[in-house]
């Protein structure tokens, strides 16, 4: 098949397109640092590309991915997640080759849901510009997958980690506690240390988005480890494989920030076979091994 992969070259993007390619897909990667760059708000340049290319799949990992910084920049969070993620969806119809539009999206979307764990009956009623973009892009994809008649599959994701995350961003925790540590600088936890998450390893999305490729049809399903860590217990798994011998540091609460979540993944694994393997212990271990 060919497949569009946009973000591929970001964290979760790069391991799919790596993996599709390995089981003899043909990938057409889009994203701003490729080695030919590609905007997913230009409309005109993804019809184009959809037009000369005609995949089979769209598998977009494309957008903006910084929750707090989603608050100070709303109008580029929407723009990209939104209106971006519409312009993939247009080109998809435009080119006619189109059958499947698998999609990530977040836990983000649940805010502070009060039973755990989320599941996608639960309410979607986030706290930050980052997840109503997401909620609203989840809209988007049904509405156009009914106007043009391909099939979607949206990956409600809990939190990813694993190796070629970035550790200089304002995302992704595992990866960031794991730089500064390595730079002998002192980790900052925002709130009292108490503020969970769902962490997945990126193996294992990328065997869902795998599975995404021929099985769900117009179907959401939550992909979560059903375990909730806390940001103390993150950092102390951490700090014991990097040999870290100091305490974090311990700043306000930020605004648009969850402060606990779980994720079901029950029909992830009655619809795709799908639950996670790599326990959050080995995961960390596997990574900081690589890491060095």
């Amino acid at each position: 098949m060919k497949i569009v992969v946009t973000g591929s070259a970001g964290f979760i993007g790069s391991h799919i397109a790596d993996r599709y390619r390995a089981l003899g897909h043909t990938v057409v990667g889009i994203d701003l640092r490729g080695k030919k760059p590609y905007d997913i708000n230009d409309y005109g340049a993804m019809e184009a590309v959809f037009r000369r290319e005609k995949p089979d799949i769209v598998n977009h990992h494309a957008g903006v991915i910084e929750v707090v910084k989603s608050l100070a920049e709303p109008d580029a969070t929407f723009r990209t997640n939104v209106l971006g993620t519409i312009n993939l969806l247009r080109a998809a119809g435009a080119c006619a080759s189109v059958k499947r539009f698998i999609f990530p999206s977040s836990y983000t979307i649940y805010g502070d849901p009060g039973r755990l764990p989320a599941n996608e009956g639960t309410p979607r009623e986030p706290l930050s510009p980052y997840g109503l973009s997401k909620t609203m892009a989840e809209s988007a994809i049904r509405f156009y997958a009914r106007l043009y008649g391909f099939r979607y599959v949206i990956l409600r994701y809990g939190n990813v980690y694993g190796p070629g995350q970035d550790g200089t961003r304002d995302v992704g925790v595992v990866a960031i506690f794991a730089e500064k540590m390595r730079r002998k600088e002192q980790p900052v936890i925002f709130g009292n240390g108490t503020k969970t998450r769902d962490y997945v390893h990126i193996s294992d999305i990328v065997r869902l988005n795998v599975a995404a490729l021929r099985k769900g049809a117009d179907t959401t399903v939550c992909a979560g480890s059903m375990r909730m860590i806390a940001d103390d217990e993150i950092f102390a798994e951490i700090a014991r494989h990097a040999g870290h011998k100091g305490k974090p540091a311990y700043a306000p609460h930020r605004a648009g920030e969850i402060s606990r979540i779980m994720l079901a993944n029950e029909k992830a694994k009655e619809i795709f076979g799908w639950q996670p393997k790599i326990a959050f212990e080995r995961g960390i271990r596997d990574y900081m091994e690589e890491a060095g």
